[in-house]
């Protein structure tokens, strides 16, 4: 059985994705993120509360039809006056989409680990 099926049919008995990524935003805490956010290198500040919860509420709004792209863009229009771009990437050099993401406890997005992208470094 796909592991997709599975969760379908017994949603309790897998609460991750593949990368430990919860595919249900429900059980996520602070607590969670910030051990997540150790494990990635990240202490969390202000800023980067800020980046996590906006990465939360639009996976809420947009779910998985949300592309690493997208995600960008929507970080990049929404962190302008911090200084977009390279201002994420300096909290989150890991990606800021794939770090946030990782944090927020959500799914992967689609191309967050293409290099081509610049999703990563």
């Amino acid at each position: 059985m796909s592991d997709i099926l599975k969760h379908i049919r017994h949603p309790a008995s897998e609460r991750n994705d593949p990368n430990g990524n919860l595919l249900d935003p429900g059980p996520w805490s602070e607590k969670t993120a910030v051990q997540r956010a150790a494990a990635a290198g990240v202490e969390m500040s202000d800023d980067h509360w800020d980046s996590v919860l906006f990465v939360r509420d639009y996976y809420r709004g947009r779910g998985t039809e949300a592309n690493a792209r997208e995600i960008l863009g929507a970080l990049e229009e929404e962190f302008a006056r911090d200084g977009g771009t390279p201002w994420l990437y300096r909290m989150f050099p890991g990606g800021p989409v794939l770090t946030s993401c990782v944090i927020a406890g959500i799914p992967e997005p689609g191309g967050a680990r293409d290099p081509s992208f610049g999703s990563v470094r």
